[in-house]
């Protein structure tokens, strides 16, 4: 309820909007700067581009940067796909831990409504200890890699 209470003060008070101006005016600065920086890059590899064609000659010097911007694109495709495997498995945890404190918060806020209820403390403390439960059974067993995962025990 008090973090509720911050946002809703925060929005009359208008320093939610003039947090958006500023992120506004960052975004500008930061997209003005990233496109002065690849004229800069353009220039950059032109220059390169007249100074190998005046040593090589032009034909060589194409042929050197079309090859050279090909294995820099083969590069960068190689390393995406080489850290693609980390990044499913951040995503995962990350989606883990969100439904973990979503179930956290449903749970926390249902609480108060059972205790007040007819079961009371009982209809809390049941799937609590089968929770447990499972969770005490689930740590004990030891998984075997040999063995199948879904059919009868040998």
């Amino acid at each position: 309820m008090g973090m509720l209470a911050s946002l809703l003060s925060g929005l009359a008070s208008g320093e939610t909007v003039a947090a958006m101006h500023r992120a506004r005016t960052a975004a500008i600065i930061y997209g003005l700067a990233a496109i002065a920086a690849l004229c800069g890059l353009g220039f950059l590899v032109g220059a390169a581009y007249i100074w190998t064609a005046t040593r090589y000659g032009s034909f060589a010097a194409a042929l050197g940067f079309g090859a050279g911007f090909l294995v820099l694109a083969g590069l960068i495709l190689l390393v995406y796909r080489i850290s693609a495997s980390s990044r499913a498995r951040r995503r995962a945890e990350r989606r883990k831990a969100d439904m973990t404190a979503i179930g956290v918060t449903a749970a926390l806020a249902v609480l108060p409504a059972l205790l007040k209820g007819k079961g009371g403390l009982g209809a809390v403390l049941g799937p609590a200890v089968a929770l447990a439960a499972y969770a005490i059974y689930r740590e004990n067993v030891k998984s075997d890699p040999d063995k199948p995962t879904g059919g009868e025990p040998d």
